[in-house]
């Protein structure tokens, strides 16, 4: 199949972006989304050109680094797939493609389709983590967690942290990643000394990095590539009143 790309093309951060179209030919269905972004690259490089810039890492849907938004959707919308797991079988010949990168003041592009998420980073180190020993393999019934809260807290340790819910949320808003770090860790019984704190702390990072306010359009959990559930928003926002009437009473 052949196919037109028109990409998003930044040298660096300071500079203006432009779309640059190039033609991606002979391209198998069975090939990877990355995989066809290689094969252009192997084409601008031998013209002596300077290849599309990409982030990516496992290309297994595991790290959440291959962040582009695909013909206007995060990881191009196939349900609970990220770009790297988009296969070419999706498009058809003579289509053309847009690829741009997430869009969002607390993540600035970088360079092409690399944009910075050390945002997520720094609310991550506001608080998602526990202070329990964690050196050793416990007995698997020294801790007992009842089935319901470690099957809920499984599934919010799922998020990546790719951002394609901030991509998607047209108020740029970080709430369903929040939701997620801050919900599985006060599931746990080792979640629980720093819980309350953590709330806090977690949001208030995320406002400080300039995030948007979530308005709960439901945009992220549709992008999201493993499908956070929008009900952990839910419970992060009972999380941060919970520890918000903690701290007055204190």
């Amino acid at each position: 199949m052949n196919l037109t790309l028109r990409v998003w093309r930044q040298d660096n951060a300071e500079e203006v972006g432009r779309f640059e179209e190039y033609e991606a030919l002979d391209i198998s269905p069975d090939m990877s989304f990355l995989e066809m972004l290689d094969v252009v690259n192997e084409g601008i490089n031998g013209n002596g050109n300077e290849p599309i810039a990409f982030d990516s890492d496992c290309r297994e849907g595991i790290c959440g680094t291959c962040s582009m938004v695909i013909n206007g959707v995060p990881h191009g919308g196939q349900q609970g797939t990220t770009a790297c797991q988009l296969h070419m079988r999706h498009f058809n010949d003579g289509d053309t493609i847009v690829i741009e990168p997430w869009r969002a003041t607390a993540f600035p592009v970088h360079r092409d389709l690399i944009v910075d998420r050390t945002a997520f980073d720094r609310i991550q180190q506001a608080g998602g983590f526990i202070s329990a020993r964690t050196g050793s393999v416990p007995d698997a019934n020294a801790t007992p967690i009842a089935k319901e809260d470690s099957d809920l807290a499984m599934d919010a340790a799922q998020c990546i942290g790719c951002g394609a819910c901030v991509a998607s949320c047209k108020n740029a808003s970080a709430m369903l990643f929040v939701a997620a770090k801050v919900s599985h860790l006060s599931l746990v019984p080792q979640g629980q000394p720093e819980r309350a704190r953590r709330a806090l702390s977690m949001v208030n990072q995320m406002d400080e990095e300039g995030f948007g306010n979530c308005t709960v359009t439901g945009s992220c959990e549709a992008v999201c590539p493993k499908e956070i559930s929008l009900d952990f928003i839910a419970r992060l926002n009972r999380e941060y009143g919970m520890a918000l009437l903690k701290k007055g009473s204190s």
